[in-house]
């Protein structure tokens, strides 16, 4: 039975509210370092296989990474149908732009992290997860900061994907959930592309951030869109906010999605498919009424306050 044996002596807390906390069993510490931005551990777990933490937050893991991968990346390509440019803001593991490379339409696709030690000790570490994708010549590394690229790169992009800081933290990051960051997006982002973002957490307790960010993201894009995908390690089901100017397609037809991955991507999902696409598309009644229900919008001028304790208003 579940709980009589213990194998782990080391163990990574990760908080999920003030009083609930999802405890990672590790087997082995691979890599350690203090970067000039964040503490990172790679670890091997007991049940989940390598995983890496950052300033003591999970990231992600070997054993149920493309739950959240595919679901973070896929549906944008999807709803284009054809991305050739893509642009990659965070995603140190790599693991997202394995899954943008399934796709065979795309000719360029830039990466962009500011912590290029995080990077470098994925790529030796965890290949797993990015299974040589940093070696595809249609992929451009940098190491820079986001809000600075999205002010000087040139190229307009079909598809963004912002793989940055969980909305649940105070400080600088506020800034990548704002009015202004959105606008940036949008300045940069092709006629007819799609924009996503990962959303933080879904869990009832937890959905006022969730909320917040997505109404922010209504103000300024004329169609968006609230998904999530459970991911077991993370202790919660996990939040996206899908962006366009387009109109967004709820309802596909699963064969139609089928019959798109199999002309243009080179295959190998594990999650995404045209009838978990249409399931993933059905936002939950309760997330759909805090968004409609939420007055609360980032800006610059009005930093969100990140806390765990704050009052669903």
């Amino acid at each position: 039975m579940a709980g009589k044996e213990v194998k782990a002596d080391l163990w990574v807390n990760e908080y999920i509210t003030p009083w609930d906390i999802y405890a990672h069993g590790v087997t082995e510490i691979i890599a350690h370092k203090k970067t000039a931005y964040q503490e990172m551990y790679i670890v091997e777990t007991g049940a989940y296989g390598k995983g890496l933490v950052l300033d003591g937050k999970w990231q992600s893991c070997t054993g149920d990474e493309f739950l959240y991968h595919e679901a973070l990346v896929h549906p944008a390509m999807i709803a284009h149908q054809s991305p050739r440019n893509v642009l990659v803001l965070g995603g140190g593991e790599g693991a997202t732009l394995r899954e943008v490379l399934r796709w065979n339409t795309v000719e360029r696709l830039m990466m962009v992290d500011i912590d290029g030690e995080v990077v470098q000790a994925c790529r030796e570490h965890l290949s797993e997860m990015h299974a040589n994708a940093f070696d595809d010549p249609r992929v451009e590394l940098v190491i820079a900061d986001a809000l600075q690229i999205l002010d000087t790169t040139p190229q307009r992009w079909d598809v963004i994907i912002s793989d940055l800081s969980d909305p649940i933290e105070e400080g600088p990051s506020f800034q990548l959930f704002t009015q202004e960051y959105f606008e940036k997006i949008q300045q940069v982002l092709a006629p007819g592309g799609f924009f996503v973002i990962q959303a933080g957490q879904v869990a009832p307790p937890l959905i006022t951030l969730h909320a917040r960010l997505v109404k922010t993201l209504t103000t300024m894009f004329p169609h968006s869109l609230s998904y999530a995908s459970h991911v077991p390690s993370y202790g919660s089901p996990w939040g996206f906010a899908l962006a366009s100017a387009e109109t967004i397609e709820t309802q596909p037809s699963p064969e139609a999605i089928d019959e798109l991955l199999a002309a243009k991507t080179t295959g190998g999902l594990r999650l995404l498919d045209g009838i978990t696409l249409l399931g993933m598309l059905q936002t939950p009644a309760y997330i759909r009424t805090a968004i409609a229900e939420q007055t609360q919008i980032y800006t610059l001028k009005q930093p969100p306050k990140f806390s765990q304790s704050q009052e669903n208003t």
